[in-house]
């Protein structure tokens, strides 16, 4: 319950600043959001479109530099950021991965995990997105590109709201290299030239490797796809295999 209403109370901030994000669904007099339903937690939601379009790197620059620099107000509470705890998890849930395999992973995330608690960041920290990307800058029925998948928001490194856009170019080619000239002119700022991307890359990689470790099921494309990116990790191959799903 408490996840749900801190998603809802940062969609209601950024309303409030009007920065274009998923609003909470207005509810009759006397009802208030969440809901709880069996022991569930239910929210519900303003429909965005009933087309499935994405913004752009250029618009997510834009956003994320707005978000950036909001002012957290001070009846807003937001954790701090739970890399290492949501990825060991992952990689203890899933059903996929052969011993060997998690054994691997844990093993670069403990190595990883040491090292990103003694980075030096240049930005400073502050509210984040968490999960940053195009595939979660959905278009509103008027074009606008609007914020979405609101439910990771913590405190952390702002760098780590822009690593995704930048692996995405630089290592697994799912950006060209305008898009990505267009999200750097759009935030103001090139994370490739920070001391720290190569690292930030290289976690970056496995938490999005745990976290298909989690949903991937066997015998299934997704199964395959993780075997493919743990065998890259660990041999060091291209990632340019690498398809997203």
């Amino acid at each position: 319950m408490e996840a749900v209403r801190r998603q809802l109370d940062v969609a209601r901030w950024l309303a409030h600043c009007e920065l274009p994000s998923v609003r909470p669904w207005t509810l009759p007099p006397g009802v208030e959001q969440p809901i709880s339903v069996d022991g569930h937690a239910v929210a519900f939601w303003e429909s965005v479109n009933e087309q499935e379009e994405y913004g752009t790197s250029r618009e997510l620059g834009q956003l994320l530099r707005r978000l950036h620099s909001l002012e957290r107000p001070v009846e807003l509470e937001l954790p701090p950021q739970d890399l290492w705890g949501k990825t060991r998890r992952r990689l203890t849930s899933g059903t996929t991965l052969a011993d060997a395999e998690r054994d691997f992973m844990m093993a670069r995330v403990e190595q990883l995990a040491d090292v990103y608690s003694n980075q030096r960041w240049q930005l400073p920290q502050g509210p984040i997105h968490d999960d940053a990307n195009v595939g979660n800058l959905l278009r509103d029925r008027e074009g606008r590109a609007v914020l979405s998948d609101l439910d990771g928001f913590c405190i952390g490194p702002r760098e780590w709201d822009l690593i995704q856009t930048a692996l995405f170019y630089d290592r697994l080619g799912w950006h060209t290299e305008q898009e990505y000239r267009d999200f750097v002119d759009a935030y103001g700022y090139d994370l490739m030239q920070w001391s720290g991307y190569e690292t930030l890359a290289d976690v970056r990689e496995v938490v999005m490797t745990a976290w298909l470790a989690s949903t991937a099921q066997p015998g299934t494309e997704a199964a395959e796809e993780l075997a493919r990116r743990i065998s890259d990790l660990r041999t060091g191959a291209s990632r340019r295999g690498w398809r997203p799903l």
